[in-house]
C-alpha cells in the first residue's frame, strides 16, 4: 500500500490508508489509547480502539515520543464537540488496524514542541537534527525553499542565467580575512574560499551574457555575531548596459512581490524611499536608518540609501575603498580621477579630495538592516588599475593580483552593474527573527564550531605533510 501524507488524509474519509511518522505525543482515556502522528506536512490523531488484538495494544502502550512508526488504518470523522480546529486534520482521526515500529527513540535532549529559543545555541545546534523537527524550524526552511524558488523563476522570466562560479578561487587583499585552502599539486600555494563572486560575474559581463544570477555560497573569516555567519548564501545579480535606476526598478518589483506573495507582509512605503549616505548620517546617525513608524505593526521599512564616499582614509593614513575597488565614481568625481596624477591623490591634499569623491553604489535597508548591496562598477581598464594604485598597491601587486581582470577589460567590456543579497539575513529580518541562525539549517556557532560535525578537527600528520605544511604553535 502506498503511503498517504498526512495533509492529504481528509480527503480519504472511509478509506484504508497507510501513514508513516514520528510520535508527538501518546496519552490514554479509559480503554481507548491516542497518539498524534507527525510527518513533515502535518498532525494526525490515531486511535488504538479496546477491541484491537493484544499484539497491536501491546504495542500502543509501550509507544513513547519520537518513536518512528508506520500505521494502516481507516479514516474517521471525529465524533461530536472532539474536533481540534487548531490543526488541518482536526475534523479527523484514524482508527488503527495495523502498526509497526519503524524505529525507538532516546529521550529528546530538550523539548522540540516550542519555539526553542530558551535553550542555549551550543546544544540546539549540536543536536540541530532535533532542533529542525520543531515546527517553527521546519517553516523556516520551507519558506526559504519558496522564496528562493519565487526569486529564481522572478529573474529566470526576465532573461538571467543562472551561472554557477567557482568555490575554489584566488586570495585578494580586499574585504575580511580570506579562508585559505592549501593545494597538493602546487606545494605553497593556496585557493582561497569566495567573499563573493564579484570578479567573476563582471568577467561574465565581458562574456557577453548580459544578465546574471545565482545563489552563491560565500566565505568570510569574520567575528561572528547574531546576523553573521562564517558561510552564508547570496543572491548576486549582475546586469549590463545599465544605470542605477534599472537595478532599483528590478529588485524593487522583485522584493515588493516577494514580501506581499510569500511572506505575506505589508510594506510601508512604495515606491521605497531614498536618502544620501550624507543625509542619512546627518539626519539618523547611521548608514542603515530604521524608518519604521510603528515597530509593532509587522510592516516592512525599505529604503535605498545611494551616493556611498567612494574612499575613506584609515587611520594609518592609507586610503582604502568604502565598498570596493571595482564601483563606479559618480560622474562629476570621475572627471577628477582622471585628471588627477596617482601621487597628487596620495598627498595630504588629495587625501582630503578622495574623500570628496562619491561612489554609484548603492545598499537596500529593511528595519534598520543591510539586506542588499551593490554599485554600478567601474569597466574601464585604466581607472580600474588606477583605482588600484591609488589603494596603495604596487604595479606590480596588481599585475599578480588582479592581472587577469584587467587583461578581460581591454577586450570590450559593456558598462554593468549589479547587486547582492544576504539570502540569510533577508530571511531573518522580514521573519523577525532574532539570529541569522534561525534561518540556516546547519549554521557554524558564535563559536566558530559547526553544527553538529564539530569542524574544525584536527587531522593527521600524514595529511599535513602530504600538503607542505608544518603546525606552529603561537606563544
Amino acid at each position: 500500500m502506498k503511503r498517504a501524507i498526512i495533509s492529504e488524509t481528509p480527503k480519504h474519509i472511509g478509506e484504508k490508508v497507510k501513514v508513516s511518522g514520528w510520535v508527538q505525543s501518546c496519552r490514554s482515556h479509559g480503554k481507548l489509547i491516542f497518539i498524534d502522528l507527525r510527518d513533515k506536512s502535518g498532525l494526525l490523531q490515531v486511535i488504538f480502539l479496546p477491541n484491537l488484538s493484544g499484539n497491536i495494544l501491546e504495542t500502543a502502550k509501550k509507544i513513547r515520543p519520537e518513536w518512528v512508526v508506520e500505521i494502516i488504518g481507516i479514516i474517521k470523522k471525529r465524533e461530536g464537540n472532539t474536533e481540534n480546529k487548531n490543526i488541518e486534520t482536526g475534523a479527523i482521526e484514524l482508527s488503527v488496524e495495523e502498526i509497526k515500529v519503524l524505529a525507538e527513540a532516546k529521550t529528546l535532549p530538550f523539548p522540540i514542541d516550542d519555539d526553542g529559543y530558551q535553550i542555549k545555541e551550543e546544544k540546539r545546534l549540536k543536536y540541530r537534527y532535533l532542533d529542525l523537527r520543531r515546527e517553527r524550524m521546519k517553516n523556516n526552511l520551507i519558506v526559504r525553499q519558496k522564496a528562493a524558488i519565487f526569486i529564481r523563476n522572478f529573474l529566470s522570466d526576465r532573461g538571467f542565467l543562472e551561472i554557477e562560479t567557482p568555490i575554489l578561487t584566488k586570495s585578494t587583499p580586499e574585504g575580511a580575512r580570506d579562508f585559505l585552502v592549501p593545494s597538493r599539486l602546487q606545494p605553497g600555494k593556496f585557493y582561497a574560499l569566495p567573499q563573493s563572486p564579484q570578479q567573476y560575474k563582471q568577467l561574465l559581463m565581458v562574456a557577453g551574457i548580459e544578465k546574471y544570477f545565482q545563489f552563491p555560497h560565500v566565505f568570510r573569516d569574520e567575528d561572528l555575531r547574531a546576523d553573521r555567519l562564517f558561510e552564508h548564501t547570496q543572491v548576486d545579480i549582475e546586469m549590463s548596459f545599465i544605470e542605477q535606476e534599472d537595478v532599483f526598478n528590478l529588485i524593487e518589483t522583485m522584493i515588493t512581490d516577494l514580501a506581499e506573495k510569500i511572506f505575506n507582509k505589508k510594506i510601508q512605503e512604495k515606491p521605497f524611499p531614498r536618502i544620501t549616505h550624507t543625509e542619512a548620517m546627518k539626519k539618523y546617525k547611521s548608514d542603515k536608518p530604521d524608518l519604521r513608524k510603528d515597530k509593532e505593526s509587522g510592516e516592512l521599512a525599505f529604503c535605498w540609501v545611494l551616493d556611498f564616499p567612494m574612499f575613506e582614509v584609515l587611520e594609518d593614513g592609507s586610503i582604502d575603498a568604502v565598498h570596493h575597488p571595482f564601483t563606479a565614481l559618480a560622474d562629476e568625481g570621475l572627471k577628477k580621477f582622471k585628471a588627477i596624477s596617482v601621487e597628487e591623490l596620495r598627498s595630504p591634499q588629495g587625501k582630503k579630495e578622495l574623500l570628496g569623491f562619491k561612489a554609484k553604489q548603492y545598499d537596500l535597508v529593511l528595519n534598520g538592516v543591510e539586506v542588499m548591496g551593490g554599485s554600478i562598477r567601474t569597466h574601464e581598464s585604466e581607472v580600474l588599475k588606477k583605482t588600484f594604485e591609488v589603494l596603495g598597491h604596487k604595479p606590480e601587486a596588481v599585475k599578480k593580483r588582479f592581472g587577469h581582470i584587467l587583461e578581460a577589460f581591454e577586450y570590450g567590456v559593456p558598462p554593468h552593474g549589479g547587486i547582492a543579497a544576504g539570502f540569510d539575513r533577508l530571511l531573518q529580518t522580514i521573519l523577525n527573527e532574532k539570529s541569522i541562525r534561525e534561518t540556516v539549517a546547519f549554521p557554524t556557532a558564535t563559536s566558530g564550531i559547526t553544527s553538529v560535525m564539530d569542524a574544525p578537527s584536527s587531522v593527521s600528520e600524514d595529511q599535513l605533510r602530504e600538503l607542505g605544511i608544518k603546525i606552529v604553535k603561537k606563544d
